[in-house]
């Protein structure tokens, strides 16, 4: 069991996001222009990262601007590995003139859900990964060295292991989930948790349960500051308790 299991948060996909989610945020995933996000956008998530020693990740999605990557979008397997791609070697070029790189690729919305059952949507996320961080493909060698986030079940884990790439087993602090690790859709009631004492509460029982490796928090979840806050202070004095 982890010592440590960190705050990710969702970043990069709303304009003037409070700076303080930055320094909350052990991991930054950061929106890299498929459901949000430019150029301008990610620059300043690189730099808040550096500012708040954040670690930077990327945050691709189906390419779905108009419905914020959170709609099944139907895109062929080859399709989607260029987009993924793409997405990630556009965050990495910025990282990299800022001196920083990529070290974790958490997918965003539908995107995420997807590569959870699918087997060619997860290899595609995968083979996508390594195109734009200049990783070797699956067979090859240890790929990109970066770290994939996702369910802790299913296609995208076994599609990791296979690339021989790192895995973090992801539960969320600020959303409902069923038995089977998967979330309850946000029309449904109690979907979302905005009460951050809740959101804190639920981070330490996860992080306890020694099934996760990281914890999420949404950047557009109405509260995040305060919700991302008491998830970061809860999960440190877990660390520290377990010291």
């Amino acid at each position: 069991m982890a010592l440590q299991v960190s705050l990710n948060v969702d970043l990069g996909e709303l304009p003037d996001e409070p700076e303080e989610l930055y320094a909350c945020a052990n991991v930054a995933n950061i929106a890299c222009g498929g459901h949000a996000g430019d150029e301008s956008s990610m620059r300043r998530a690189v730099e808040l990262c550096a500012r708040h020693g954040a670690v930077v990740g990327a945050h691709p999605s189906y390419p779905d601007r108009e419905g914020f990557g959170r709609r099944r979008t139907v895109i062929s397997p080859d399709d989607l590995r260029t987009s993924v791609g793409e997405q990630c070697a556009r965050l990495a070029a910025i990282a990299h003139a800022a001196g920083a790189s990529i070290a974790f690729v958490k997918a965003h919305g539908a995107l995420y859900h997807a590569a959870r059952n699918d087997e060619a949507t997860a290899q595609a996320l995968v083979l996508g990964v390594q195109d734009g961080l200049g990783g070797p493909g699956p067979h090859d060698g240890p790929g990109t060295g970066v770290t994939l986030v996702g369910p802790a079940q299913g296609e995208l884990a076994k599609a990791a292991a296979r690339a021989a790439l790192g895995f973090a087993r992801e539960g969320f602090a600020d959303r409902a989930m069923r038995d089977d690790g998967t979330l309850v859709p946000r029309n449904e009631p109690g979907a979302v948790v905005r009460d951050p004492a809740v959101a804190a509460k639920r981070a330490v029982q996860l992080a306890a349960t020694g099934s996760f490796d990281t914890i999420c928090v949404h950047g557009d979840t109405p509260g995040a500051v305060a919700i991302a806050r008491a998830v970061r202070a809860a999960l440190d004095s877990l660390a520290e308790a377990r010291r």
